[in-house]
């Protein structure tokens, strides 16, 4: 493969990456919170682009809690066990609620809805539902890991002496666990972000730890959302 080809390559994947609604949305989640971070609550330059870019994230999750409507409705793969279903369709249920409600803030913030003092209450009342889905998913992703960990213990047992690394089924098991290990940190960082928004333990969690941890979640979004990229052809 020529280098012009290689870079025609990696543009194509740059192009497919930000063609997502979901990855613009993020990198705009990086933003705010890299600001909120820098600004530490005090006014000037950072903080108006915090509240800015949170604006304009906003617009992104338009109808999106059709998403999480959609998957609490969906039957579950089989075999899961039904504390993970319970947690799972709550997890849905809450990240819905919260995805609507923002949408009431988003109305209120542009000036169509005219009751701040109702709009508050309700974006309070939607960063409590962010906060209990991340609490969710984090004990999903422990459960899931959990059950990954014991399928492959016994994909080691069957395969006794044999080099478990080259097995597909092993590798396909391990990738999964190391996704949902991720998935986990991320989920635990964002209960700690929602803590910080709510102002539930302000001495604790301030501005500036607040956007530390967004901006190391909003990291993680983005690499979860990369493209794979396509496997080069051997002559």
């Amino acid at each position: 493969m020529s280098t012009l080809d290689a870079t025609r390559a990696e543009l194509a994947l740059v192009v497919l990456y930000l063609n997502k609604a979901e990855a613009r949305d993020k990198i705009c989640r990086a933003i705010q919170y890299g600001s909120k971070f820098v600004s530490n609550g005090q006014p000037g330059t950072a903080q108006n682009v915090d509240k800015s870019t949170s604006l304009a994230r906003k617009v992104f999750r338009l109808f999106k809690f059709v998403n999480d409507l959609h998957a609490l409705i969906s039957p579950t793969p089989q075999g899961t066990p039904l504390p993970l279903i319970l947690l799972g369709k709550s997890k849905n249920a809450l990240l819905s609620t919260f995805l609507f409600l923002d949408q009431i803030v988003w109305l209120s913030k542009s000036g169509i809805y005219k009751n701040k003092e109702r709009a508050e209450q309700i974006g309070r009342i939607s960063l409590f539902c962010w906060m209990g889905s991340s609490i969710c998913t984090t004990l999903v992703e422990l459960g899931e890991l959990r059950r990954l960990s014991a399928s492959m213990k016994k994909i080691e047992k069957e395969l006794k002496g044999s080099d478990k690394h080259q097995n597909d089924q092993y590798r396909s098991k391990l990738q999964k666990s190391n996704d949902r290990s991720l998935a986990l940190v991320k989920a635990a960082i964002d209960v700690v972000v929602a803590v910080g928004l709510l102002q539930l333990a302000p001495k604790k969690v301030t501005p500036r730890v607040t956007g530390g941890f967004g901006f190391a979640s909003s990291l993680i979004s983005c690499y979860q959302l990369l493209p794979s990229r396509p496997k080069s052809k051997t002559s």
